[in-house]
């Protein structure tokens, strides 16, 4: 990893990211979504326990401090969030969770300005509108009569919410101070996730790990668990939060070009146009502040 650029990395991350998609449409069907959900975060946390359990027995008395942030930092992000991810992809395509996700940059930036005292641009604004065109005309198929002729998904509305509660994910991660490493803090998260998946497993029909199943729960739980985030984080110290976050926008470009050839999804121009919408919103969203915007906000 120390070979590679943070360029490079920010892009792992992506592919990994886009994999993700790929294989949370793919298990749709093959194992219930609470199964895959609750043995994705318990092997992750199994198999990174051995490696920071001195560093999480060192820094305990902070964790216990945090422990109520820790929580809903892991409630956000890898219950909430990827459970809606896996149910959304029972009625919803890879492309379409793709392009929905690429929204979470500007999201942040939205959510950020409110929660986090973070300055909003009216490229920002203009950038939010464009990108709610794109989606609207996405999920609608280039038709807005499907609204109210049940062509709208399901699925796309929890993906949205998906991508809602991730945001709130990363402006809490920006706005707490939280003195923990940054593999304990993903411990503890992983921790308190997998105890709440535990009764929603329990409580749901329960899926065996098979032979189909099983590659599916691996991806899931190893590249995308722990080494996406260590890239991720190793790209945002190399490169800023800004200029990764634009990396994302490459993200349903990925999923398109792989769902086609494993996943036998076709591409139509209601993608190419919402998608392109959304990215471009997304795109005049993330354009750095200028002079004049800097200016006129408020002391």
């Amino acid at each position: 990893m120390a070979m590679l650029t943070p360029a490079l990395l920010a892009l792992l991350t992506m592919l990994i990211w886009a994999g993700n998609t790929i294989v949370t449409k793919a298990s749709a069907g093959v194992i219930a979504p609470a199964s895959i959900a609750f043995y994705r975060w318990l092997i992750a946390f199994v198999v990174l326990t051995p490696f920071v359990a001195r560093s999480v027995w060192r820094h305990r008395q902070e964790a216990l401090r945090k422990a109520p942030q820790l929580f809903v930092l892991g409630m956000l992000g890898m219950v909430v969030y990827q459970s809606l991810a896996y149910e959304a992809a029972k009625t919803t395509t890879a492309v379409n969770m793709g392009v929905l996700v690429a929204l979470m940059p500007l999201l942040t930036a939205v959510a950020g300005s409110i929660f986090a005292n973070e300055q909003l641009t009216r490229a920002r604004v203009a950038g939010a509108f464009v990108s709610l065109l794109g989606v609207a005309y996405l999920v609608t198929r280039g038709d807005p009569s499907v609204l109210t002729d049940g062509g709208f998904h399901v699925g796309d509305g929890l993906i949205l919410i998906a991508v809602v509660a991730n945001t709130f994910y990363g402006v809490l991660l920006r706005r707490w101070t939280i003195s923990l490493p940054m593999w304990p803090q993903l411990w503890w998260q992983i921790g308190f996730a997998t105890l709440v998946l535990l009764p929603l497993w329990l409580a749901s029909d329960i899926s065996p790990i098979t032979a189909t199943s099983l590659p599916l729960v691996l991806f899931a739980a190893l590249p995308t668990s722990l080494l996406a985030p260590y890239c991720w984080i190793l790209a945002v110290r190399g490169l800023g939060a800004g200029p990764s976050a634009l990396f994302i926008n490459v993200l349903p470009i990925m999923v398109a070009v792989l769902a086609v050839p494993l996943l036998g999804e076709n591409l139509h121009s209601y993608h190419l146009i919402g998608g392109g919408l959304t990215l471009f919103g997304v795109l005049v969203g993330l354009r750095p502040a200028r002079k004049r915007d800097a200016e006129a906000r408020p002391a």
